[in-house]
């Protein structure tokens, strides 16, 4: 242990490399890694406290609010407010942006965006759940509060782009443009650890992760392509394997490190699919791009290049290794 750096020696270690670098973006990680050390407590005592469940609440997307997220997201906002490095918030559980208090010599330069609790429902029968984060420097001026346009940038805007995978280990992967790495948490010394240093996708590609359930609504094209995915791959020698836990951080992580493309597209009654552009899409799509991958909306758009235009917008979501996304979307043409 006494070779591996921790978070907050390799956060250090990367402001060399930049000539910008404040510490500004060292202070917020570390409120979102605060943070995800009270959530990941809170999820190893589930069963034994009252955390699984529906909070009888619902979000503006009419969904039920899960208890576990309507404490992450508490912990998450307290976290960050606290740092006086972020002038606000967006979440997926909050109606709107949350705007925090200016403080006396803050420097409230960022703006983030996040999922408190991806998969949540799951936690009850012990699926891995994430979190996903993404932070953007603020476009308006700076001796005013936080205004709506800051969060509504194109995914190639974000300074970095991160999750955190609660599962039989809890683990932080996160990117700033310069590479992803994994660093894995530690709760007898309660520090993270750099565990996979450098990840990109394999060469080659074995699972696809889609909801079938839905098939029957699917273009046409999408249909052929989980067709082509169930015959012999000439590469592979074999089918490729359906995978899908159904927490979009667990299938996403499982396919960066063994290969695999995620799918979530639009389908009949839900043209846009299910998955959030600022909370999920886009920060996911810079760790793919930056792993080697790539992220469209089946569409022909990169994700990085869409322009959301309102804080909950949805959009279809094919991520993975740039061959295999390549190769679902031919099939959409």
């Amino acid at each position: 242990m006494a070779d591996t750096l921790t978070l907050g020696e390799f956060i250090i270690a990367q402001q060399q490399f930049s000539r910008e670098a404040t510490g500004d973006l060292t202070q917020i990680l570390g409120a979102i890694t605060l943070a995800s050390k009270i959530v990941h407590r809170e999820i190893n005592k589930a069963g034994l406290i009252d955390i699984a469940g529906s909070s009888g609440l619902e979000n503006i997307q009419g969904e039920d609010q899960q208890k576990l997220d309507v404490y992450a997201n508490e912990k998450f906002k307290t976290a960050l407010a606290a740092r006086g490095r972020v002038c606000g918030v967006a979440s997926e559980e909050e109606d709107g942006f949350v705007a925090f208090p200016s403080m006396e010599g803050s420097s409230s330069k960022y703006v983030v965006a996040f999922d408190p609790v991806d998969g949540s429902s799951n936690i009850d029968v012990n699926v891995p759940v994430g979190t996903i984060f993404s932070i953007l420097k603020r476009t308006s001026d700076d001796a005013g509060p936080v205004q709506l346009e800051d969060f509504l940038q194109k995914g190639t805007e974000q300074v970095a782009a991160g999750y955190i995978i609660y599962g039989s280990s809890t683990m932080l992967v996160y990117t700033t443009g310069q590479g992803v790495n994994g660093f894995t948490f530690d709760s007898s010394i309660g520090n993270y650890f750099l565990s996979h240093e450098n990840m990109t996708y394999p060469d080659t590609g074995s699972m696809y992760s889609i909801n079938e359930g839905h098939s029957n609504k699917f273009d046409l094209g999408l249909q052929y392509y989980l067709i082509s995915c169930k015959e012999k791959h000439e590469e592979l020698g074999k089918p490729y394997t359906a995978r899908y836990i159904g927490s979009l951080v667990s299938d996403f992580h499982r396919n960066l490190i063994k290969g695999g493309i995620y799918i979530y597209p639009g389908y009949s009654g839900t043209p846009n699919g299910k998955l959030r552009m600022l909370y999920e899409c886009s920060p996911l799509a810079m760790i793919a791009e930056q792993a080697g991958g790539m992220a469209t909306d089946g569409r022909g758009n990169r994700i990085l290049d869409i322009k959301p235009t309102t804080l909950h917008q949805r959009s279809p979501l094919y991520i993975g290794p740039k061959f295999m996304v390549d190769d679902a979307e031919s099939y959409l043409k």
